[in-house]
């Protein structure tokens, strides 16, 4: 690799550090530098004055061959969709500051060991699948976006429940009634969905998981289906005005009403995240979960 992305979690001032010595170490190996716009802000903090380029956050993707993300997990899902976005599958290598890291697997003295087998070639990644969204209305386009994690169908600020109609390739599965409805990417099962009480599952199975909120029904219980499905949730409200959103990795915000159709499936590029090697999937899920603590 020839040409590396950085991004930083915005404020996040102790890796101000960091970013100066990422450009130095770069720099030192003749690799060019890409900040985004606002961690270039702190690099510069911290000192780093050249020996880099600066590129507004959109436009990063189309610049580099990878992008080193400081942060969390919601650093990284934004980084991620962003590359989505701009029609590229560069690969993201995570390195965590935040508390739990799921994703951001890399640790800060495991970064430049990761850094070089990136530029080497001889990292390890993996393809992660990422989700095509749409909301319609009359067969009008609303809006379209790709997500990692999940898609989320809920109320708005008062926790009320609400009623949707659920279908899969335009085959009627389900209405359900509850707090909201998660459609989730193996990823993004140890997100919200992992929390709602869905299952997790492995990133390497090709499935997509259906969890209802807190369901008025108990047996509306979570659905897994096959990662090529497409599925269409509708709300259904009755009479008066009831807000309804759809949430996109937590980071979207879209209105819906009772004609909006939010349709779900795999998108057409994955996802790759270069894997810290020195662990597993189940040790990180050990690690996290804090699995078999007494």
């Amino acid at each position: 690799m020839q040409r590396i992305g950085v991004v930083a979690k915005a404020g996040l001032e102790r890796a101000a550090g960091h970013l100066a010595e990422i450009a130095s170490w770069l720099q030192a190996r003749n690799v060019g530098l890409v900040f985004d716009s606002d961690t270039a802000v702190l690099a510069r903090s911290a000192g780093a004055r050249t020996g880099y380029d600066v590129a507004p956050s959109e436009d990063l993707p189309r610049q580099v061959e990878m992008i080193v993300v400081l942060g969390g997990d919601g650093t990284l899902l934004g980084t991620a969709g962003r590359i989505a976005q701009a029609g590229s599958d560069i690969p993201i290598l995570g390195v965590n500051f935040g508390s739990l890291g799921f994703l951001t697997e890399v640790t800060l003295p495991e970064m430049f060991a990761s850094l070089q087998s990136a530029i080497d070639g001889t990292a390890q990644t993996e393809d992660r699948m990422m989700l095509h969204v749409c909301v319609d209305i009359a067969n009008q386009r609303v809006i379209e976006r790709i997500a990692l994690n999940d898609v989320v169908v809920n109320q708005g600020a008062l926790s009320r429940i609400i009623e949707l109609s659920v279908s899969v390739d335009d085959e009627f599965m389900m209405r359900v009634k509850a707090d909201g409805l998660i459609i989730a990417s193996p990823t993004g099962t140890t997100a919200y969905n992992l929390s709602a009480g869905g299952p997790i599952v492995h990133p390497h199975v090709d499935g997509l998981a259906i969890t209802p909120i807190a369901p008025h029904t108990l047996t509306n219980r979570p659905v897994i289906v096959p990662g090529s499905s497409h599925i269409q949730v509708q709300p259904i409200m009755h009479g008066g005005h009831i807000d309804a959103f759809a949430t996109f990795d937590g980071q979207t915000l879209v209105p819906l009403r009772n004609d909006h159709v939010v349709s779900v499936r795999r998108a057409d590029k994955p996802m790759r995240l270069v894997r810290a090697s020195a662990r597993g999937y189940f040790q990180v899920l050990r690690e996290k979960l804090k699995w078999g603590e007494t």
